[in-house]
């Protein structure tokens, strides 16, 4: 893989990851359109640990508190914190394994993706004017092991190229009474398991494909993507403090309706 190519999917991940318009159909898509193979998902899991050091460098204040929260305060929100993301990832874990060769298939269709962008822009659109919208929210500090695992669920869609892990999760959030905000930041903290655990467990497939070149093109992509992971996590949380999300689902159906066009004119391959 040339290194210019591995910085442009390296730049995308970073942007598309943490802001709810997905990462994985950006890395599906860009490659396309610029008549370059599908990087693949191995590569898409590995080069997200570029996002897994944004976030936790962004949050390392917050997490550096957690292990005596733990034992201190074990009942407040910092001391539950790490057994509501254990609860909130166990679904991902299930459910990605049991499709993981769907997950690297079939799922990764460009008909699917455009699919995912446009039905979860609807979604998004409908949570966030009629649910987000509320004069009064929950405070983040009183989620429970339900509203994990309940957000933990929705996460799971995120597997299909296309859902978005950071747009599946926040909807369920704002379903669920918190605020857009605080949506934001209890999906950011809910990602860092899974995508460790991904990065972790695709590596040597990203290694057996790549070959040789494996090394230099995964590091140039992790680190533009942990520089720009970490300013759009920085923008997206101040962006939602006063914004809602209904522009992310205007560009995601957008792009649905775009790409579909796009196949059906031939313009792309049908893959």
């Amino acid at each position: 893989m040339a290194l210019w190519f591995a910085a442009l999917l390296g730049l995308v991940q970073g942007l598309t990851e943490f802001i709810p318009v997905s990462s994985t159909a950006h890395l599906r898509v860009v490659p396309a359109l610029l008549g370059q193979p599908d990087p693949g998902a191995a590569y898409t899991a590995v080069i997200q640990l570029g996002t897994l050091a944004a976030v936790l460098a962004y949050f390392a204040k917050d997490l550096a508190n957690l292990p005596a929260a733990m034992f201190r305060e074990p009942g407040s929100f910092e001391g539950r914190l790490p057994w509501l993301l254990a609860v909130g990832t166990l679904p991902i874990v299930i459910v990605g394994l049991l499709l993981k060769k769907h997950i690297e298939g079939d799922l990764r269709s460009l008909y699917v993706i455009a699919s995912a962008l446009i039905a979860v822009g609807l979604v998004m659109a409908f949570v966030d004017q009629y649910v987000g919208s509320r004069p009064e929210h929950r405070p983040l500090a009183g989620i429970t092991y339900t509203d994990a695992l309940l957000v933990g669920l929705a996460q799971t869609m995120a597997l299909v190229p296309g859902v978005s892990r950071s747009g599946a999760t926040m909807c369920m959030i704002l379903m669920l009474g918190f605020s857009r905000a605080d949506s934001a930041r209890f999906s950011f903290l809910l990602s860092i398991p899974a995508i460790a655990g991904a990065g972790i467990f695709e590596a040597k497939d990203a290694f057996r494909m790549l070959g040789s070149s494996a090394i230099p093109s995964l590091a140039v992509g992790i680190t533009v993507a942990a520089v720009t992971g970490y300013a759009s996590i920085a923008w997206l949380i101040k962006w939602l403090g006063s914004n809602s999300l209904v522009g992310f689902a205007v560009y995601r159906i957008a792009c649905g309706v775009a790409l579909l066009g796009s196949l059906a004119a031939g313009f792309l391959r049908r893959v």
